[in-house]
């Protein structure tokens, strides 16, 4: 399982183990990945995707998934969800057509 949230490509850094001794060991700050379930009120359904908690308050604070996306730079996006914003520009934009 890779340690990289989908929206903000947040993933593992290393450092440090700095003993009282000043003696140094190499450790990883692994990132607080959850696998969450987030509604997609374009598309109607719900996208099950591995974010990390910071992303999770951050897709909240901005209005949901939809708006996330609308805002999100694609190079910071995983795969899924590049594929996932297309899919939500692609519904609006049919949207909008129709109206």
């Amino acid at each position: 399982m890779a340690r990289r949230c989908e929206l903000t490509g947040k993933g593992v850094l290393t450092g440090n183990n700095v003993s009282h001794a000043n003696n140094r060991t190499r450790r990883r700050f692994l990132p607080n990945i959850q696998e969450t379930a987030l509604l997609s009120d374009v598309l109607g359904q719900m996208v099950r995707l591995k974010l990390c908690t910071g992303a999770i308050r951050t897709v909240e604070h901005n209005g949901g998934l939809d708006a996330f996306l609308a805002k999100a730079k694609v190079s910071d996006l995983s795969q899924e969800a590049r594929r996932l914003k297309k899919r939500i520009e692609k519904v609006q934009a049919r949207a909008a057509a129709a109206a």
